[in-house]
């Protein structure tokens, strides 16, 4: 919080969108005492007429250092296959519109909208502390999830490469773990991830949202492009690596045509698994994908939101465990029905492969550990 306070916030901007952003607006966190409107005339040079005709600035990223003490977060979620995982970043610069992490930024003072792509934290000590949390005595091995919460492959980690020292660290204590992403440069870590692979320890989704390009670049501005995130599940899976395509999110009446589609190109590509989740609008994600909405689909933004609530009882959301990640109803009936059947004929309705934990060593403590050991 220290890196953040006192600090000038972007003002919330008109409808029209910022080059490589997915969100419209910069609207105030759900905690904050003040709201952020922008004002009708406030183009990219402040109050100026002459100015509203012209395209919003772009706006730089700019990447605070993290100095969490612990790394592994752990949660009892009885609809979801993990009890912990690990987040290097918070924030993502993919920029998805629909992504459910957004809310998480306003625990931080800033905004779900832009200052959630823009505004990012990265863990530079995550190795250091995995490596401490794994050599405590009381440590019992289970699957470790990286990528649920924001993509642990966004552009910042070419450079900051923190990921691959989590790697490196797992790698070490043949500690299992699964990783969900949409960028195709996990392939930098593809000697790590098929050595691991060969005795059992990973698995890898793949976030596939659209084969339309243009669609794709939309939802996801900053995310790897369809085409690529195909040709990675075919190199990791002719590198041995267990791969799972997954369809999410499923939008009502925006791409839930293409599931048979999709399913199919990663069945080609070496999937070996597939599994989906319904768009999920939780908090201040409802109106960001709203705004988003009527900006790139005003001819049926009313139907995609009428078909979004006929899979949430009537809501924009339901967060109820067993009913956030599928919804219900007769059309999410329907969509799991479509799902479902093609999957079974391209054999992707099977169980993903489990992650053995019977492998696991503790990692040596390190010199700093060792120091810390004699008081």
């Amino acid at each position: 919080m220290a890196l953040i306070r006192g600090r000038k916030h972007k003002p919330a901007n008109p409808p029209g969108g910022r080059r490589g952003r997915g969100a419209l607006s910069n609207e105030s966190g759900r905690y904050e005492r003040e709201r952020r409107i922008a004002a009708p005339h406030d183009g990219p040079c402040g109050h100026d007429p002459d100015a509203t005709a012209a395209l919003p600035k772009p706006i730089a990223t700019r990447l605070h250092r993290d100095a969490s003490r612990r790394v592994l977060v752990f949660n009892r979620s009885p609809d979801i296959p993990f009890d912990r995982s690990i987040n290097p970043y918070r924030g993502c610069e993919h920029g998805c519109i629909y992504c459910f992490a957004r809310p998480t930024h306003a625990y931080l003072g800033l905004s779900p909208g832009l200052d959630f792509e823009t505004e990012l934290f990265f863990k530079p000590d995550a190795p250091a502390l995995l490596r401490r949390e794994l050599a405590q005595r009381n440590y019992v091995c289970r699957p470790i999830a990286i990528g649920t919460n924001t993509d642990a492959y966004q552009p910042a980690e070419r450079r900051l490469q923190i990921m691959r020292g989590l790697l490196e660290v797992l790698d070490e204590c043949n500690h299992p773990l699964a990783i969900v992403t949409k960028s195709d440069l996990i392939l930098r870590d593809k000697d790590i991830l098929s050595a691991m692979a060969s005795r059992g320890l990973v698995r890898v989704a793949i976030s596939l949202t659209s084969l339309d390009h243009r669609l794709s670049r939309l939802m996801e501005p900053r995310a790897s492009a369809p085409r690529r995130r195909l040709a990675a599940i075919g190199e990791l899976a002719a590198a041995g690596v267990p791969v799972i395509a997954m369809l999410a999110p499923v939008i009502p009446a925006l791409n839930d045509e293409e599931i048979e589609a999709i399913l199919q190109r990663a069945a080609q590509s070496g999937a070996t698994a597939a599994l989906w989740v319904l768009l999920r609008l939780p908090h201040e994600v409802k109106d960001l994908f709203r705004q988003w909405l009527q900006a790139h689909f005003p001819d049926r933004a009313r139907r995609i939101e009428n078909q979004i609530r006929a899979c949430r009882g009537g809501a924009l959301y339901d967060s109820r465990f067993f009913h956030r990640l599928r919804g219900h109803g007769p059309f999410a009936d329907l969509i799991a029905r479509r799902f479902s059947r093609q999957a079974r004929r391209l054999g992707l309705d099977r169980a993903p492969p489990a992650l053995r934990t019977d492998l696991f060593q503790p990692p040596r403590p390190s010199d700093e550990d060792k120091q810390l050991s004699l008081f």
